[in-house]
Order: structure tokens, then C-alpha cells, then sequence
């Protein structure tokens, strides 16, 4: 925990900054909140590279995701501020009621090389899935859900190949979607699909038995802590107690001699591989505080 809150302090943005200390150190949440306000957009949205791999001022359904996970993370996930939001998530839906990944405002704008900005973006689990699941966890209700729950549903339950970064979205999903008993029954065939795709690493002293996804990086690997972050997960029912050990023990030990965990994805340009660490870490210390593991 010292050398990470070494690595935040040296490293990380202001939000980051915030964050650890409401997590680990009894900062406020006030204080979060008014550094995720810098992020917002008048249209209710959020841009200004609170997802490192866009750049630029304009709202994203993916800079909007991750703005709804730390008002979650801190417990602020309510009231007009989420009504707002929703406004903005309405605007930006696809013909059938989801989001796009990318919305083609991004053109012009920096934009990590590996995400695709088109004209006429289609639907995506990807970036749909945390957003319903989140606001479904918060018990926040607007008309936009409904349609997009339906997407989810449909695009969960019909998912035969599939790779990690879309089953973490579906799981996002499940954990907190309110039709339990369906949710767990989806949950159940995800994770035969995950364990028969080999899209998690079970032993990581292994590594190369493990085939990377199409278009990930060399090392890009996905373990059972990625799906499944807290034991309270669905996804935790898809690995066996030795497997999840072997998954926490590994994301300890990832834990750089900066003090900081890394990015396993593509890294394009410094500044956004620099933030995204900080993410990162704050991440790896509340997976394994939620397992029981000593962080500090």
C-alpha cells in the first residue's frame, strides 16, 4: 500500500488522487465529485480524456461509463447529476435503444489507433452492458433503461464467441440486473463459454497455453479476478477456490517496482498510459481488499 500510494501521489491526475484517498485514507467523497465535475459536459455527458484512450472535450458513452463508476465508487451514484446522464445516454443511443462505443463526435479528436470511430456506429454490449448494470445497482429508473436492458438481454444470452473485455461487460451486467434467477442462468452458460474459449488464464504460470483474443496485445491476458472482482460476483461461481487463489496471488504480484500495477492493453502515447495506470492500481487494491488479501 505505501509504495502504490507513493506511485498515485507521483503519477496519478487529480480524480485518481481523490479516489485513493476516499478508498484507502477516509478522503471525501465531496472531494471526488468535484474532480469528476471537470470531466462533465454541458449536454450532461463526460469527455476531456476521463477514458485515456479518447482525447478531447467531447462526450463519450465510454468517458460517461466510467464517470458513473466512480459516483458509484463513492457511493453518489443518484439525483440529477445520474438524471443528467441519462439525458445524455438517451441522445447518443443507437436505433435500438443501446450505445455505441464511440460516438462519431470523437472524428478530429485524438483516438487510440485500435478504437474504430465510423460514421454510423452499431450497437455495443461493450459499452452498454457496465452503464445498465450500474444504473440497475444504484436503483436509478428512466425510461432509457428499458430498451437498453432489452439489448443486453438479448445480446448476452445470444453470445456463442466472444472475448474478455465483452464477457466483463455481460458480468457488469448480470451483477446487477433486478430479474435474478434469469441473470444467474445466463451467468451459468457464460462461464462454460469462457472456461471451453479459454478466456481466462487458470494457471498463470502458463501463459502461452492461453491463446490471446484477436487484436489484443502480447500479454493481454484476462484472469479470473477480471470477471469476477468481488466474491460476491456470478462470475466467481465459474472458477474453483484454487483458481481464484492462483489469480489473486498473480494481480499481487503484478505490482511494479514503482509501486503502481500495469497496463496490460496497447499503450499508444505516454500521458494516456501514465493515467491509465493509476486506474489500474487503484483497481488491483480494492480487488484484493475485496478478497481479504492485506493490502496495508
Amino acid at each position: 500500500m505505501a509504495r502504490a500510494e507513493r506511485f498515485v501521489w507521483l503519477t496519478a491526475r487529480v480524480l485518481e488522487q481523490h479516489l485513493f484517498a476516499h478508498h484507502f485514507r477516509g478522503g471525501s467523497a465531496d472531494a471526488v465529485e468535484t474532480a469528476l465535475d471537470a470531466y462533465r459536459n454541458g449536454d450532461g455527458g463526460y469527455g476531456h480524456g476521463l477514458d485515456p484512450d479518447l482525447r478531447g472535450p467531447v462526450s463519450q458513452p465510454l468517458h460517461t461509463a466510467r464517470a458513473l463508476r466512480v459516483l458509484d465508487a463513492v457511493g453518489r451514484c443518484a439525483g440529477q447529476r445520474v438524471e443528467r446522464v441519462c439525458r445524455y445516454l438517451t441522445s447518443v443511443s443507437t436505433a435500438d435503444g443501446a450505445l455505441p462505443a464511440v460516438h462519431p463526435g470523437q472524428r478530429g479528436c485524438p483516438t487510440a489507433p485500435f478504437v474504430p470511430v465510423v460514421a454510423d456506429p452499431p450497437s455495443d454490449l461493450l459499452a452498454t452492458g457496465p452503464v445498465v448494470g450500474l444504473l440497475h445497482r444504484n436503483e436509478v429508473w428512466h425510461a432509457w433503461l428499458f430498451r437498453a436492458t432489452d439489448f443486453c438481454w438479448q445480446a448476452v444470452e445470444s453470445l456463442e464467441k466472444s472475448h474478455p473485455y465483452e464477457i466483463e461487460a455481460a458480468v457488469a451486467f448480470l451483477d446487477a440486473v433486478p430479474d435474478r434467477p434469469r441473470a444467474e442462468a445466463a451467468a451459468d452458460r457464460l462461464g462454460r463459454l469462457v472456461r471451453a474459449q479459454g478466456l481466462a488464464v487458470l494457471d498463470p504460470e502458463r501463459l502461452d497455453a492461453y491463446p490471446l483474443s484477436p487484436g489484443y496485445a502480447p500479454g493481454e491476458h484476462h484472469f479470473p479476478h477480471d470477471y469476477a472482482r468481488t466474491p460476491h460476483s456470478l462470475a466467481r461461481a465459474w472458477f474453483t477456490d484454487d483458481e481464484t487463489a492462483r489469480s489473486l496471488d498473480h494481480l499481487a504480484a503484478q505490482q511494479g517496482e514503482d509501486g503502481g500495477w500495469p497496463v496490460r492493453g496497447r499503450q499508444w502515447a505516454p500521458a494516456p498510459a501514465l493515467e491509465a495506470r493509476a486506474m489500474v492500481t487503484i483497481d488491483a487494491l480494492r480487488t484484493l481488499g475485496a478478497y481479504g488479501r492485506p493490502v496495508g
